[in-house]
């Protein structure tokens, strides 16, 4: 529903009481037809002469005793003068849309109807001899309140503008990451806004508000992208990409399945289909509405749209800002049109320019002999600890729990004849998406999105584990209690054999998002592989994540020799917070992160302790950096990288690396792109390339 305004004004005589109701008389309405000769009768009777015929009636018993009343004289009618018929051309040309509606209001009313600021004027205008059709039951029942209550009407009818005009300034001036909503982004001068109103005033009514149609779905599909940005922002790092993203909703879903139950991820879901929608309605009427009242009041908008831009050129010109990066001349939809229109040709340039890239690879031709040779007789375990960023390293609130521990599992490490060195890499993702920097670290490519991630996977290229696979001098498998479904990229990353979750003989509960404890995984990946007899050493992938958001509940550590079959853990469970309790509160998520950090890592030092040898070699790193809520707004994407060893002389052969010792990494560490580790690791234990 609209509400238009009118800037013709009426006397008050012509506005009818508060307190009568309207009086609408139609054809359709009337049980009865008056005849034509009654109504001359009546109209040929003067105004003047009622009083009489009463005061004639209040005399009538007096009348039977004068037999011979006088009779009065009746006034004589004066004449009408006749007007002059106009021609029907000019009555077509001085005849406006107002008039024609003002004298349809009459014929249906009997008097003029009173106007608000919501009046609207007639949508159909009747021919010349057609009579008007009947207006539809809301339009009369809304003029009858109008008429009954005109102040709360014009008071509806003004707030209803206020909004639309709020609405369609919001969605031009919303920023695209939540640290940067403040007062001062709103209220700014959008260019957008000017010229809009200007294409608006100009145009006739039904080119008006088809423009208005599809500039107020285009905002509201902006503003959706808008939403989307914030939100990929805080979880992922980076703005949402039009072209490659949209996979990732099935993903979104799975995570909120898994935390929230059947049930709450479709509650989830149903709500953000009702929003976008919302969104989309909402914006759409915003702008028909401004525009349908910017041409009622031509001369006012036009006055209005004209200061407006001479204020908007000046700004600009003179570079006035409320404070650093917020200037008052603002063009953040044209800037963000732009920029997304730039995204979408960067990126399929991008693609294309990566495949070739791809084809590329040092190391494809050298001879199995010539791989790994400073490796051979080891057991290998490249482990990927969920969401171990360098914000749990450095972090005011999480850094002093994850550094005590990181202090407490090197000493054990130390005890044991072990050593480590330690490092940083710049992961390809961030909050999420970990595929992405698993597959950097094994293939040596910058896989920074999901098509790379396809177009990558599709390939041959030689991944790490595909190189130990290649010698013939590893068995080769995969501990992956995360991969709940089909796989297929095992043949890619030359994976013999994989132990998915539902192939490690868990029966215990889900810890939300991840299916079984770190400490059960790694068990179970020394009941049913590592303690078995093997003809060649094996080169195992490890997954942990425990430590995956929301991070509640959070499993404990328990005696080694109750893990069993993991029905243990269903105590823990229970007794663990609710991922609703913290996903909302940054400080607890925070708390909740650095306790899940501790805990996958003394678990994977554990086993390491407990049944690794002097054949065994440890790689463990994290794949990214936690969301934006724990890490930071700003937080580099870098993540800890360790390599464990026994055998000095395997950490001899990267002591140019410049790492630092043990399981902490110094702040002034080198960092690297997580990209160039395989070649650069490749290189260091003896392979030799061969494009």
């Amino acid at each position: 529903m609209s509400f238009n305004t009118s800037s013709r004004q009426l006397s008050k005589t012509d506005e009818a009481p508060e307190d009568v109701p309207s009086q609408e008389v139609t054809p359709l309405d009337s049980p009865e037809t008056e005849t034509p000769e009654a109504e001359t009768a009546e109209a040929s009777v003067p105004e003047a002469d009622a009083p009489k015929a009463e005061a004639a009636e209040a005399e009538a018993p007096d009348a039977e005793a004068d037999p011979e009343p006088e009779v009065p004289e009746v006034p004589e009618v004066p004449e009408v003068p006749e007007v002059p018929e106009v021609p029907e051309a000019e009555a077509a040309e001085t005849e406006t849309p107002e008039d024609r509606t003002s004298e349809a209001q009459t014929s249906e009313t009997g008097a003029p109807e009173a106007e608000s600021p919501g009046a609207e004027p007639s949508d159909v205008d009747a021919p010349e001899g057609e009579v008007t059709p009947r207006p539809r039951r809301w339009r009369r029942v809304w003029g009858g309140w109008r008429e009954k209550y005109p102040v709360a009407a014009r008071v509806l009818a003004w707030t209803t503008t206020a909004v639309a005009l709020a609405v369609v300034v919001v969605a031009l001036l919303m920023p695209t990451q939540s640290d940067k909503f403040r007062l001062a982004a709103f209220v700014r001068l959008p260019v957008e806004a000017i010229f809009g109103a200007a294409l608006l005033i100009v145009l006739p009514r039904k080119p008006r508000i088809a423009v208005a149609a599809l500039a107020g779905l285009g905002l509201g599909a902006l503003t959706v992208v808008n939403f989307l940005d914030i939100g990929f922002n805080e979880y992922l790092g980076r703005g949402f990409n039009v072209v490659l993203d949209w996979s990732l909703f099935s993903d979104a879903q799975g995570y909120l399945q898994d935390t929230f139950g059947r049930g709450g991820a479709l509650g989830i879901a149903a709500l953000a289909v009702t929003l976008v929608i919302a969104v989309l309605a909402l914006t759409t009427m915003s702008v028909i509405r401004l525009g349908n009242l910017a041409a009622r009041h031509t001369e006012t908008a036009t006055r209005t749209t004209l200061v407006l831009a001479i204020a908007w050129v000046t700004c600009a010109a003179l570079g006035v800002q409320y404070a650093a990066g917020i200037p008052i001349a603002s063009e953040h939809t044209m800037q963000a049109l732009q920029f997304k229109s730039e995204q979408v040709r960067q990126t399929l340039r991008d693609e294309a320019a990566f495949r070739k890239i791809a084809k590329k690879d040092d190391f494809a031709n050298t001879p199995p002999d010539q791989l790994l040779t400073g490796l051979r007789g080891k057991d290998m375990m490249i482990t990927f600890i969920e969401s171990y960023g360098r914000s749990a390293i450095e972090d005011p609130v999480m850094a002093p729990g994850v550094d005590a521990t990181l202090t407490t599992e090197n000493k054990k490490l130390t005890d044991a004849g072990f050593a480590a060195k330690s490092g940083w890499l710049t992961s390809a993702t961030y909050g999420g998406s970990s595929w992405l920097g698993h597959s950097t670290f094994m293939s040596g490519l910058w896989i920074s999105n999901q098509q790379r991630y396809r177009t990558v996977t599709a390939g041959d290229r030689l991944t790490l584990p595909g190189a130990f696979k290649k010698t013939g001098a590893w068995d080769t498998v995969g501990v992956m209690p995360g991969i709940q479904k089909a796989w297929p990229e095992q043949n890619f990353y030359g994976i013999d054999k994989l132990y998915d979750s539902h192939k490690l003989g868990y029966k215990g509960p889900k810890f939300s998002w991840s299916t079984m404890p770190d400490q059960y995984a790694l068990t179970a990946f020394e009941r049913l592989v590592h303690s078995k007899k093997h003809d060649k050493p094996l080169m195992s992938t490890i997954i942990l994540t425990s430590s995956h958001q929301p991070w509640a509940p959070i499993p404990k550590l328990v005696p080694q020799d109750q893990v069993g079959d993991g029905s243990i853990y269903n105590a823990i469970e229970k007794a663990g917070k609710k991922p609703a309790d913290i996903i909302t509160d940054s400080a607890k998520s925070k708390q909740e992160y650095g306790k899940s950090i501790q805990y996958s890592v003394s678990s994977l030092i554990n086993y390491l302790v407990k049944y690794g040898n002097k054949n065994t070699v440890l790689i463990f790193l994290g794949d990214h950096q936690p969301i934006a809520r724990v890490s930071g707004n700003h937080a580099s994407r870098d993540v800890p990288v360790s390599i464990v060893a026994k055998d000095p002389k395997v950490l001899d052969k990267i002591a140019d690396w410049n790492w630092a010792d043990g399981l902490q990494p110094k702040q002034d560490t080198p960092v690297w792109k997580m990209n160039a580790f395989r070649d650069r690791f490749l290189t260091a234990y003896g392979s030799t390339p061969a494009p």
